[in-house]
């Protein structure tokens, strides 16, 4: 089930809703370039970038941190 294109879908959508919440709660309005960036991320670096905000101090970490995922 977890291979599935549909429970991919899901989770992926779940955890860039989770994920634009913490970063307009860390950085407040963010330029929608980035968030479409955020948004074509995988669950798997969703999560990766959910850690790594923990980190962030300024939105150029956050570009910096998505420049490294090209």
């Amino acid at each position: 089930m977890k291979e599935s294109v549909i429970y991919q879908d899901i989770v992926q959508k779940e955890a860039f809703k989770l994920i634009s919440r913490m970063l307009r709660r860390r950085f407040g309005d963010i330029d929608t370039a980035l968030f479409e960036r955020v948004g074509n991320l995988s669950a798997d670096q969703l999560e990766d970038l959910g850690e790594a905000l923990f980190d962030f101090t300024e939105v150029r970490d956050l570009e910096a941190w998505l420049n490294q995922q090209s």
